[in-house]
């Protein structure tokens, strides 16, 4: 889960490539496009931890499963030998 950074975090400008005429719509909304696009890109990172995080529930338990029918019923391979 991603933590909100205190406001003596420090900052760095970063070079970006962005639409000019997108800019320029977004400045009539905000007179802090840093902040906003801060912000933004803040709930983007926890909507892609909490994903991955998802993801990896998942697949623990689909192992877990899978490891629970191997040491019930065994492997399909372990009938046939490679000699």
């Amino acid at each position: 889960m991603i933590t909100l950074a205190p406001a003596t975090t420090r900052k760095r400008a970063v070079n970006l490539t962005l639409n000019e005429g997108l800019v320029a719509q977004a400045k009539t909304y905000t007179s802090n496009l840093s902040a906003t696009m801060e912000a933004l890109l803040t709930h983007y990172v926890a909507e892609q931890q909490q994903s991955h995080a998802l993801r990896q529930q998942m697949a623990n338990a689909c192992a877990a499963d899978w490891n629970a029918v191997h040491a019930s019923v065994g492997s399909f391979a372990d009938e046939h030998s490679t000699l």
